[in-house]
Parts: structure tokens; C-alpha cells; sequence
């Protein structure tokens, strides 16, 4: 600490360049805060998925639908705890643009298998007791300003009732909570048996199913025992970990991991050559001073260690900044709830973005610094600036 002087004199000399590299650190770990929050909202499904939790659905394509009457043959299957059930709706409020997954399904089996949505003991008893019953998630609820009691019609671009009506009325009788940060929030589940009496076509038929295990270890064994249960049969099954499903859905924008790493690749090894050349610009410029230094008793570690601290300095002022600037966007919820419903940094991201503020800072100085070591002092007196 009591050269901590010394470190921001030598950063006070050339204002601008300290704080145009300081900027551009800002603005590169702002970009990779802002990335991992894209990445953690398209891939929340894989995460949150259960390992003890498969999904199934037809073998051909997930708009094919699958007989209702499999969940008793399901929960007959050993190992099969809980067998749920859930349908496409595809509903629209007002207008296109306000978009989120709504779903029927049997509310008593839906609440069993999914505890990560949380609802009041009050609000699971209006459910099961209200035909006409839904419940949508905070962010959606937020969103349109949505309260209990509430009616809320949805148009359905693929199912009406045999009048020929598209649009469907539900009354929200509550309002779920996230167990997690990552919890998607925005959904909306209605009923299944007011929805199948109520459709024109496809009654007695479900979308697809998530299966409760009894042991995760033996996820691929039963999961080959549900496909077998329903070989040759006019609905065929494929059964699945529900993160391989879920992940499915993701990877059909690519392979995000792959696409974010490359961004931050490239932005790091831009930034890390902006910071180096900075620090190697300031030594070259210092050259006499470092000579001078080591005339007057300094050592070649302290000397290492004054450029290592002037480079790790200028790393914290950007990358806390922008990391810190990052967290602080995301406190506002998700800009767009209707593409990323999910929509924070991750505290493991978060410390990732720190230790990577410290690497960057100590790389950047490392050379510099070795070739600040290096010099003689009588080299370092001849030299002009």
C-alpha cells in the first residue's frame, strides 16, 4: 500500500489514454456480463431440468400428439413415479407480439411434478376447484398488469371450440412464483379437462408427458421401457432426460455455448492486446525512471510488482465497472419477457468475470513488467524518452 501513490501518479500522467483503456475494458466486460445473461436465459430449461424427470413425446415429430390414455400404461412401467401431461396452446393476447408459452394440463399431477412453481395453498385450491381456472407466472402477470380474479381472453391460432370460437376466456385464480432465479416465470397453465371438452378436434389427446423416475440412475432403462411399452403401436414414443429436451429447443438457434465463447474469445484477446500495449507504451516511456528507481535501491521485484500493480489497476477500474454496470441492467427485469423470460447474472458468471479481471491484469503487465526487470541501469539513464 505505500506505493499506492506511485501507481495512480503514473496512471495521472496520460489521462486520456488511462481512460480511453479503461473504457474499453468497461465496455468488453459489459459485453460478456450482458452474454452470459443472453446465454443463461435461452439455456434456463437445461438448467432447471430434474435429473429425475424424462419427457416423452411422439417419435415422429412434438407436434404429433400422443392418447391421454398412456398415463395409466406409463405409471404401470417400474420405476415410472408420477407420469404429467402437458398440450401446445399457442395463445395470443391482443396481439401477436405479446407472446408466452400457455399450456393446459391436469392441475392436481402438474402441481406433483413441477414444486419449482410456486403457489399459495389458497390459489392450488381455486385451481382445482375453478374449471375455467389459470395460473400465470409473475413476469407475465407484471407484464400485462394481470391480478386475480382477473379474465383473460386468449385467441388460439389452432384450436377452437366446435362453434367455431377461437377465443378462449380464463379467469387467473394465481399467480406462481419462481423457486429459483432461473425459474421461467412466464407461462401461463389452464386446465386440461375444461380445454379437451371444450376443443373441436383431438380430444382425449395430449401433447406430450414428463415422467417422474424413482432412481436417476437408471434414467436410460426406463426411459427404454416406456419407447418399448408403445413400439408398433400408431403413436410411437421417444423418451428423453428432460435437459436433453429441453436443450433440443435451445440448440435450434445453434450451439449458443459455442457462439458466446467465440464472441468472448475474440473480445478478450482484442482487449487484452489494447491493455498490453498500454502498459508497454508506459514502460518504454518511463524507461529513465526505472532507471533511477533501481539506482536509489529498489529491486527488481518491487519494480515487477509496481507495473503489475499499475496494469491490475487499470483491469479493476474497467472490469469491475462493467461488470458491475451489468448487474445493475439486469436488476430491471428482462427488457423483452416474450423472448427472454429469464434475466439476471449469474453469481458463478459474476465470479468467473472477476478472476478474469485479475487474469487479465496480470497478463497484460507481464511482459512489461519482465522487460522493466530486465533493464540496466546504466542502458536505462542513456535512454531518452
Amino acid at each position: 500500500m505505500k506505493f499506492l501513490a506511485l501507481v495512480l501518479g503514473n496512471l495521472r500522467r496520460k489521462k486520456l489514454r488511462t481512460a480511453l483503456t479503461v473504457l474499453s475494458i468497461l465496455v468488453a466486460f459489459l459485453l460478456y456480463g450482458l452474454l452470459c445473461v443472453v446465454r443463461e436465459a435461452l439455456t434456463a430449461g437445461v438448467s432447471m431440468a430434474g435429473a429425475d424427470r424424462l419427457v416423452t413425446r411422439h417419435r415422429v415429430s412434438i407436434i404429433q400428439l400422443l392418447p391421454q390414455s398412456y398415463t395409466a400404461r406409463m405409471e404401470r412401467i417400474p420405476g415410472v413415479a408420477a407420469v404429467a401431461h402437458q398440450t401446445w396452446f399457442g395463445g395470443i393476447y391482443q396481439d401477436p407480439k405479446n407472446f408466452f408459452p400457455n399450456m393446459p394440463v391436469d392441475p392436481a399431477r402438474f402441481m406433483d411434478m413441477f414444486p419449482e412453481f410456486r403457489l399459495t395453498d389458497e390459489e392450488k385450491k381455486a385451481w382445482l376447484s375453478t374449471r375455467t381456472g389459470a395460473v400465470v407466472g409473475r413476469t407475465t402477470a407484471d407484464r400485462f398488469g394481470w391480478k386475480l380474479g382477473d379474465t383473460v381472453p386468449l385467441q388460439s391460432p389452432i384450436w377452437g371450440t366446435p362453434k367455431g370460437d377461437t377465443i378462449w376466456n380464463f379467469q387467473i385464480v394465481g399467480i406462481y412464483e419462481g423457486a429459483k432465479k432461473n425459474t421461467d416465470a412466464s407461462q401461463l397453465f389452464f386446465r386440461y379437462d375444461y380445454f379437451d371438452e371444450a376443443r373441436q378436434y383431438g380430444r382425449g389427446e395430449v401433447g406430450w408427458y414428463t415422467i417422474r423416475i424413482e432412481d436417476p440412475d437408471k434414467a436410460a432403462e426406463v426411459a427404454a421401457a416406456i419407447d418399448a411399452e408403445f413400439s408398433n403401436s400408431p403413436a410411437e414414443t421417444k423418451t428423453e432426460p428432460e435437459g436433453a429436451f429441453a436443450q433440443g429447443f435451445a440448440q435450434q438457434v445453434g450451439n449458443i455455448g459455442a457462439i458466446m465463447l467465440g464472441i468472448q474469445s475474440a473480445v478478450f484477446f482484442t482487449i487484452l492486446l489494447v491493455a498490453g500495449n498500454t502498459m508497454a507504451q508506459a514502460i518504454r516511456e518511463r524507461t529513465n525512471e526505472i532507471g533511477v528507481l533501481k539506482a536509489i535501491g529498489f529491486r527488481n521485484g518491487t519494480i515487477l510488482g509496481l507495473v503489475l500493480a499499475e496494469s491490475c489497476t487499470i483491469a479493476a477500474l474497467g472490469g469491475l465497472a462493467g461488470l458491475g454496470l451489468c448487474w445493475v441492467m439486469t436488476l430491471g427485469g428482462s427488457p423483452a419477457p416474450a423472448v427472454l423470460p429469464v434475466f439476471y447474472f449469474p453469481p458463478a458468471n459474476l465470479l468467473i468475470g472477476v478472476l478474469m479481471v485479475v487474469g487479465l491484469g496480470l497478463v497484460a503487465g507481464a511482459f512489461p513488467a519482465w522487460q522493466a526487470t530486465r533493464l540496466r541501469v546504466a542502458d536505462a539513464l542513456r535512454r531518452s524518452v
